[in-house]
């Protein structure tokens, strides 16, 4: 049983409600804030010994959808804040217990970006760099941040090797009007400077044992949530939450449709024109839903039978996490050209999540370009595929 959906059903009118106040905030309310902790919703891929609830993905993914469905910035926010316990989980113990020893309610934000540079000196590294799009960061006391390795002078090292660098409050300095953008405005993702902050060895995490299985084997952990690959959970909670909003945005636009008049004068009931669009749109919504969720739950039955997951396996799934994102956008926006002008008034909510899932559907895991080359080569044979397209698969 899905407890974490289940707490946010319940919850399901405050959420909605405080979108409003999250967009005005730039941030979410702190009341938005205390929902997600309420319900468990951040602490569903957190490891049992720390309070969590070790979830199968698909529930994670299916609970994002309703929050997003509620309030794209809240969503959002729990699809990337919510992930973060599963890298984690993975991560060396002392660090987890320096993390959530005390208070196993603690967040942790991002963004994995490798914008800073660690410079190795005695006992570990000196950290510093700038990052964007720290997604939810008010309401997080730690973060994982990209880097580059660098050498004794500060320079990068080639070729490129990236961490995940662990840091606590105390070492980053959140900036203030940073984050003014056209959707996802109550997301706050500001932007983090690091300077000169010293890392020990054991919080800094080299990604390339996120992707090979070596931080899983040696975390020692068997549930299968941990197996899946990173590439398919750390996308999900994104595409997940923009998914939700699509969702979100057909049901404004139905009650809003209910009882309009059209200026013709002919009810929306009436038109076969719209009453087809608002069909074809929901069938397409529902197709991306259901690919996101039965990749996902392919992938863990997978890895729970003792099955590795190859490259083009991986590639494919990137493949659907893209493609669905792109199509239940799509679809929003032909119910939103549908809408009429007063449909786009800023006192409709339906504006909102228009907004908010075209500025879901520019991040980075979802650019279609690199992602849909580089599966198509490995279809074709070519594993694997060259350069940076392997960056997102």
């Amino acid at each position: 049983m899905n407890t974490a959906l289940n707490a946010v059903e319940e919850r399901a009118d405050e959420l909605a409600a405080l979108g409003e106040s999250n967009e005005k905030l730039g941030r979410l309310d702190d009341s938005t804030a205390k929902i997600l902790r309420d319900t468990g919703v951040i602490k569903m891929l957190q490891p049992a010994e720390h309070g969590g609830a070790e979830a199968h993905p698909r529930d994670f993914a299916e609970t994002v959808m309703r929050i997003a469905s509620l309030d794209g910035a809240t969503g959002w926010v729990a699809g990337i804040v919510g992930v973060h316990p599963w890298e984690m989980a993975m991560c060396d113990a002392g660090v987890q217990e320096q993390i959530w020893g005390a208070d196993d309610e603690t967040w942790i934000a991002s963004p994995y970006a490798p914008m800073g540079i660690l410079k190795p000196v005695d006992g570990g590294y000196l950290f510093n760099g700038r990052w964007q799009f720290s997604s939810g960061t008010d309401h997080c006391q730690w973060i994982f941040l990209g880097a580059f390795l660098g050498d004794e002078n500060g320079d990068r090292l080639m070729p490129p090797q990236n961490y995940h660098v662990i840091l606590p409050r105390s070492d980053y300095t959140i900036v203030e009007d940073s984050w003014d953008v056209v959707g996802l405005r109550g997301t706050g993702s500001k932007d983090i400077i690091v300077k000169d902050a010293f890392i020990p060895t054991e919080r800094a995490v080299a990604f390339s044992t996120m992707m090979d299985g070596s931080a899983l084997a040696a975390s020692g952990r068997t549930n299968p949530t941990y197996a899946v690959p990173f590439t398919t959970i750390f996308p999900l909670g994104i595409t997940s939450a923009v998914i939700g909003i699509a969702e979100g945005a057909l049901a404004h636009h139905m009650a809003y449709q209910r009882t309009r008049v059209q200026v013709t004068g002919t009810q929306v009931t009436d038109d076969p024109y719209v009453l087809f669009a608002i069909s074809a749109a929901a069938e397409e919504i529902k197709a991306s839903r259901t690919a996101l969720l039965s990749n996902v739950t392919s992938i863990y039955d997978k890895v729970a039978a003792g099955e590795q997951i190859t490259f083009n396996e991986r590639a494919a799934s990137r493949r659907t996490q893209v493609a669905a994102a792109w199509r239940a956008v799509r679809a929003m926006d032909e119910i939103v050209a549908r809408s009429g002008g007063n449909g786009l008034r800023m006192d409709n909510p339906m504006q909102r999540f228009w907004r908010d899932g075209h500025m879901g559907l520019a991040h980075a895991i979802h650019v279609p370009g690199s992602v849909f080359h580089a599966t198509a080569l490995t279809d074709l044979d070519v594993v694997p595929p060259p350069g940076p397209m392997l960056s997102m698969i």
